[in-house]
């Protein structure tokens, strides 16, 4: 039996985060934006069907300048990401503006996946072996989920601070995430903005790459109920997909396998980073990497 999987692309805080869609401002030689290769890289290694998590405030403009024509080369389904989409006998308060989360964000595809899938943020360029290691250990079946990684030094800029999940594994498996925010370009961090506190560049960090089987959507919904019964009044609470992988762990009822790419990630955390990205872009493009893209 042929063997299916999806790429879960999260976009649906694309308005909000930044007053427009300016992450699908071009990039590439030809007009391409970040989600054009991701996608590009997602097909080549294998992933079938892409499913975008958008809102409908931005369903037009999406679909216009990205999904009618990636629709042409792979199968596309769209899922919204709305503030009042609650499990029954919950109902979101008036003064709600924030989205729930990314955990909710994943929970919101449960109708349309059915098969091991991928989950990347829309925002971010991952590289070719990112999507490679990641559909070759979902082909395996073994019905763990699993994670990309990334070493520290290939996600910083230099133009200002990130944060950044930096992990822990053993044998193989991730059995922590630890947030570090305020992270420079040198791989230094800082809790008070006097000391710093260095790390080894090869550090493991979590991009938001993740790989899960459907199961995963049972624990999810569970889970939102439970946060829900806590925080539906709390006006910025969120349901954090990484919290609930690492419950999962906590409690022995999952394990992640942890999967390293060598690739460097690129992103616009600040708006100078874009000119670095427009050149390694042009710069993989020049090589023949993203030739009929």
């Amino acid at each position: 039996m042929s063997f299916h999987a999806a790429l879960v692309v999260m976009a649906a805080g694309m308005g909000s985060r930044f007053g427009g869609l300016k992450q699908l401002e071009p990039i590439g030689k030809n007009g391409e934006v970040i989600l054009d290769f991701s996608v590009y890289d997602a097909i080549e290694a294998g992933f079938d069907k892409i499913v975008f998590v958008i809102k409908h405030e931005i369903e037009e403009d999406f679909k216009r300048l990205v999904g009618e024509r990636i629709a042409k080369k792979v199968k596309v389904e769209y899922v919204f990401q709305e503030i009042d989409a609650l499990p029954e006998g919950y109902t979101a308060p008036e003064d709600r503006t924030k989205p729930w989360g990314t955990g909710h964000a994943i929970l919101c595809c449960k109708d349309v996946v059915d098969t091991p899938f991928a989950v990347v943020n829309a925002d971010d360029y991952y590289g070719k072996t990112a999507f490679s290691k990641m559909y070759d250990y979902l082909k395996e079946e073994t019905g763990e989920f699993g994670m990309v990684g990334f070493r520290l030094v290939n996600t910083l800029t230099e133009n200002g601070t990130v944060s950044r999940g930096i992990c822990s594994e053993k044998d193989g498996f991730l059995t922590e995430v630890v947030e570090r925010t305020k992270i420079d370009a040198n791989c230094r961090y800082t809790l008070d903005g006097e000391s710093w506190t260095a790390m080894s560049p090869d550090t493991v960090v979590s991009m938001n790459m993740w790989g899960f089987t459907p199961d995963i959507f049972g624990y999810l919904e569970k889970g939102f109920k439970e946060f829900l019964d806590e925080n539906l009044r709390v006006p910025k609470s969120e349901y954090f997909l990484p919290s609930v992988v690492g419950e999962l762990i906590e409690s022995g009822e999952k394990k992640v396998r942890v999967l390293v790419a060598e690739d460097k990630w690129y992103g616009v955390t600040y708006k100078e980073d874009k000119e670095a990205v427009v050149s390694a872009i042009t710069s993989l493009m020049d090589k023949g990497l993203y030739d009929n893209i």
